[in-house]
């Protein structure tokens, strides 16, 4: 599976507030059927702290590009079966990790 890359820093900066909401939206979820389940999904809270901490990085202009993945991904290889959003986690780490996606052409 190939996985796209966001093209502009826009898109980049709106998949990342995604990955925010799909995570709270998941929290959200959990704590309604908290009586279901004996306690949260053992994944939630380091996914939770990795992306604000991306999303604050880029807030406060002190995000950088790199070649190692970003610390969630341990989370997502191990529990990606149970995240409803981890195609989206891989892509922002796909972008992180090798840049924007830009035509050659361009």
């Amino acid at each position: 599976m190939v996985l796209h890359r966001a093209r502009s820093v826009e898109e980049y900066i709106e998949w990342v507030k995604n990955a925010r909401f799909e995570v709270q939206d998941l929290r959200e979820c959990v704590m309604f059927e908290a009586e279901e389940m004996p306690r949260f999904p053992i994944f939630l809270e380091p996914l939770e702290r990795s992306i604000d901490k991306l999303y604050q990085d880029m807030c406060d202009g002190v995000y950088q590009f790199g070649r190692e993945d970003l610390p969630y991904m341990e989370v997502a290889h191990k529990f990606g079966d149970t995240i409803p959003f981890h195609l989206l986690l891989k892509q922002i780490n796909e972008t992180h990790r090798k840049g924007l996606e830009v035509d050659e052409d361009e």
